[in-house]
């Protein structure tokens, strides 16, 4: 009980102390070292109210109850707010109760008190961050190495120096900068570039990495953690630039770094102009609004301000969370989720009558490859029926554009799902020549931690201790992350006109072994020595390497880097729904798939369907 009165006594005792040298070093600055002159009765006369000024606007902005550990700004400006209060207070006094001073003590006075008593609180508050840190034993703080000497990085350090300190010790900086080499920033070296890495991480024994390059391009942060993931430290990193633009504790923030960080490109250029165009204040429908990519395009949809989004999808759990997502964040007014399949063409009927949906994102379907080779009509009634029917009802119902989402795994398809598919494309293509409505497809490769995807599965094994399962050491795929794709899907239904198929600009591929290595690296283990790596072989319906356009599709530039289209095939629309609809009349899944065949003459199965 008596502690907590100590130092805001100790402050009052020193504040008095202070303020009485500073009234006499005042005279002793006016009157050239001369003390004892006419106006020393004066001072003497007006210390006491002089000292109660200042003690007054100190107490009265809690300069003598604030946690001093954890000072900054704020307690500056209170400083300089009380002792500039004070000083117009004890001028004040002096003219109400006839204190003869000249006034250029007043203003001497005011500069030594702000001063000194702002020194004062500066050194309190170093002596007791110095005796807190004096308190941590070196050898139980993890040595850290900040890469990027920047506004982050700065940021970064000084919170672990404030607040961080009993757990991590700040050994120096990276930075690539010349300029900034071997220069101390906050009192902490930079070190050299990202090359030294290495050799700093085996000099200073560290054993956490912290990237602190959020604007840095993407080729820039993968080198980064390309160097660094070898090492066996800790490496951890800022999501991304706007994370510098609110007050909250960066540290906080910091994450490990993933397979995410290592394969992602630079952040998507969009004209939001355009895209507001045909999203602001129209109703959007997506159907498989539950799933990855269905979930991204409406969180990117939000963005825009629709007058209304419909959550379409038959998982009444995905849509629930998404909503809830959703609805949080935005209310619940213009957010409406329906639990509905796209199969079912009198309740698509319904709900398109209700809600008249301007633009319809169709990211519904069943992509899983394996599974869908042993279930052919599965994959037939959902990807071409569910297809058929929800662009019939966005035609019949008079729906601006209608946006099909669609995978590299529909080109020369070797699996069921690819063909299919590959049907729905035609589907889509000659629906626009029907309808008055712009139909439009976009065509990508895999894209990162979606459900049923490789990076998922490699994350529950590397959970279970291993091994990782690789299907063929030559296995290739394209990459992208589901905010990329989703945000170029938008895109792209900007630029539709009607009948275009739209491919998205993929990078380069990716080995799937080299993935599985680089996931076990960023985990802090060695491949093949603490995790092993198992090959499984090519399971049904799968290719060792994906494409993006058939050899009969050419592929021209659009105004976006990122987006290219490919010359759809011509088929008569009378002949394709009479081949759609011979699946009704199929037994076995052999005649599935030589139904398929027959409207996809390069759907080569790369197994018996027996």
């Amino acid at each position: 009980m008596l502690r907590q009165y100590l130092l805001p006594g100790f402050l009052v005792l020193a504040d008095i102390i202070t303020l009485t040298l500073v009234a006499f070093m005042s005279l002793f600055l006016r009157f050239d070292g001369n003390v004892f002159n006419e106006y020393f009765v004066q001072v003497v006369f007006g210390l006491p109210f002089f000292i109660f000024s200042y003690l007054l606007m100190l107490g009265i902005m809690h300069l003598y109850t604030r946690i001093w550990r954890y000072a900054g700004t704020r307690e500056v400006g209170a400083v300089l707010f009380a002792t500039t209060t004070a000083a117009m207070l004890f001028f004040i006094c002096a003219m109400v109760v006839d204190i003869h001073l000249p006034r250029s003590l007043f203003i001497i006075s005011y500069i030594l008190a702000t001063g000194s008593i702002g020194l004062g609180r500066l050194l309190l508050h170093y002596v007791i961050v110095h005796a807190d840190r004096k308190k941590v034993v070196e050898s139980e703080q993890t040595p850290v190495l900040i890469v990027g000497a920047g506004d982050a990085g700065a940021m970064i350090a000084r919170e672990i120096m404030q607040f961080h300190a009993q757990r991590r010790r700040i050994v120096g900086f990276i930075d690539d900068e010349p300029r900034k080499q071997h220069h101390l920033m906050g009192g902490i070296r930079i070190l050299g570039d990202r090359h030294d890495i290495p050799a700093m991480v085996e000099t200073y024994g560290i054993k956490e990495i912290i990237i602190a390059m959020p604007s840095a391009k993407r080729a820039v942060i993968k080198e980064t953690i390309e160097i660094c993931t070898p090492l066996k430290c800790k490496i951890n990193t800022l999501p991304g630039l706007y994370q510098l633009l609110d007050n909250e504790v960066l540290v906080q923030r910091l994450r490990p770094v993933s397979i995410e960080d290592l394969l992602a490109r630079d952040v998507v250029k969009l004209d939001i102009q355009n895209i507001e165009e045909y999203i602001t204040g129209k109703t959007i429908l997506v159907s498989g609004a539950g799933g990855s990519i269905g979930s991204e395009i409406c969180r990117q949809v939000m963005y825009m301000k629709p007058a209304r989004l419909i959550l379409m999808g038959h998982g009444e759990n995905s849509i629930y969370l998404i909503h809830q997502e959703l609805s949080q964040k935005y209310g619940t007014e213009r957010i409406i989720p329906i639990i509905a399949s796209v199969r079912d063409p009198r309740q698509l009927d319904r709900i398109f009558a209700t809600y008249r949906p301007h633009v319809v994102f169709h990211a519904a379907a069943h992509k899983h490859v394996p599974l869908m080779e042993h279930q052919p009509m599965a994959a037939v009634l959902n990807n071409i029926y569910g297809t058929r029917n929800i662009a019939e009802a966005a035609g019949g119902y008079g729906a601006e554009r209608f946006v099909m989402i669609s995978t590299d795994k529909a080109v020369n398809p070797t699996s069921v799902m690819g063909a299919t598919k590959q049907v729905a494309e035609k589907v889509v293509h000659v629906m626009n020549d029907r309808y008055a409505t712009k139909y439009i497809t976009v065509r990508f490769g895999n894209v990162l931690g979606s459900r049923g995807s490789v990076v998922p599965l490699f994350r529950r094994q590397l959970a279970a201790g291993g091994p990782l399962t690789v299907t063929d050491p030559k296995m290739t795929r394209y990459f992208m992350t589901i905010p990329e794709a989703s945000q170029l899907v938008l895109q792209a239904g900007s630029m539709g006109q009607g009948g275009e198929v739209f491919l998205l600009e993929m990078g380069e591929p990716v080995k799937i072994i080299d993935l599985a290595r680089n996931m076990i690296r960023l985990s802090g283990y060695e491949p093949e020595v603490d995790i092993p790596i198992q090959i499984t072989g090519v399971r049904p319906g799968e290719k060792l390497y994906e494409e993006l356009l058939t050899q009969a599709e050419g592929t021209r530039k659009t105004n976006h880097e990122k987006i290219f289209t490919a010359q759809m095939e011509e088929v008569e629309e009378t002949w394709l729904h009479q081949q759609i609809d011979s699946f009704q009349q199929c037994q076995t899944e052999e005649e599935v798939i030589h139904v398929l065949q027959r409207i996809i003459p390069t759907y080569h199965p790369n197994h018996d369907p027996k």
